[in-house]
């Protein structure tokens, strides 16, 4: 299954250009959407999941055309939106199969082996008589997902599923989408670098509603891996570095601050060659320092 998108172009009301067009092709398998807040992710997952119009282009999974057979594609489809509400004082049970009914499980028999495996796959089979009002940040996604996969969809579109999780349920988040991956297309839109290079195949960088890269994340980092330069600095140095540099990121490592540049031959000042990663990747691509495989898209 592939998903193509050509050319899509949306732009609020009030002016705000949030994709300016867009055009991606999105394999079967995880995929992830790189970008920082308000790049204009949530618009194209909204209207990939048919919530929300675009203003001109098309998308197409496989023969469907997504823009005009919305029904087609929401029998197929499985959405995770990033502010996923729930009923507080229903249990997940009850809640699961309500919307398993919704979804057109109508056979009683048939629906509650779907709930139960869903509730087993998702690690909340102990808990689906509790309330969802009860549940932490990390068990409320987790049921998002759950109800995603009703109908077993073939497309999966999560939106920021790990922003404010702690780092024991991101880890079981991140098992559970790899589970997912496996068989189905997954679009995972964040913001958290580590989330695509931890579960993605395939990935894009998008910012200001314009795709800037795309292409394998391991692929992405070994193009960059001659160019990435660092070193320490005092924090009264750094401004200093900045003017004199293409400084892409600046972190605090044992109290210090760690920079990292981007720069075709040895930029001197002491600085050392670093291992390159797809965090480099992402801030040179956003500082608009790299962008060799913008064409591959």
């Amino acid at each position: 299954m592939e998903l193509r998108i050509r050319n899509l172009s949306k732009t609020y009301a009030n002016g705000v250009v949030a994709l300016d067009r867009v055009t991606l092709t999105i394999p079967a398998g995880m995929f992830g959407l790189l970008g920082p807040n308000g790049a204009g992710k949530s618009t194209l997952m909204r209207i990939l999941a048919t919530l929300q119009e675009c203003d001109s282009g098309s998308v197409f999974l496989d023969d469907i055309d997504v823009l005009d057979e919305k029904d087609a594609v929401r029998r197929m489809l499985g959405y995770l939106p990033q502010d996923f509400g729930v009923y507080p004082k229903v249990t997940a049970y009850d809640m699961l199969d309500h919307f398993a009914q919704l979804k057109g499980l109508s056979h009683k028999h048939r629906r509650r082996e779907v709930v139960d495996g869903l509730l087993q796959q998702t690690n909340l089979w102990e808990v689906r008589n509790q309330r969802l009002g009860t549940f932490s940040g990390g068990m409320r996604q987790r049921f998002g997902i759950a109800q995603a996969l009703l109908g077993d969809p073939r497309l999966i579109i999560v939106d920021e599923p790990t922003a404010g999780l702690d780092p024991q349920e991101r880890v079981r988040f991140h098992n559970l989408l790899s589970e997912i991956g496996e068989d189905k297309t997954v679009i995972l839109s964040t913001h958290i670098v580590s989330d695509v290079a931890d579960l993605c195949a395939n990935m894009a960088i998008i910012n200001k509603g314009h795709v800037l890269l795309c292409g394998d994340p391991q692929d992405l980092v070994y193009e960059i891996e001659d160019y990435i330069w660092a070193r320490f600095v005092t924090k009264q140095e750094l401004p200093v570095f900045q003017k004199r540099h293409q400084v892409i990121s600046t972190r605090l490592l044992t109290g210090r601050t760690l920079i990292h540049v981007y720069a075709e031959k040895d930029p001197g000042d002491g600085f050392e060659p670093a291992r390159a990663s797809l965090e480099d990747v992402y801030f040179a691509t956003i500082a608009g320092r790299h962008n060799a495989a913008a064409g591959n898209c």
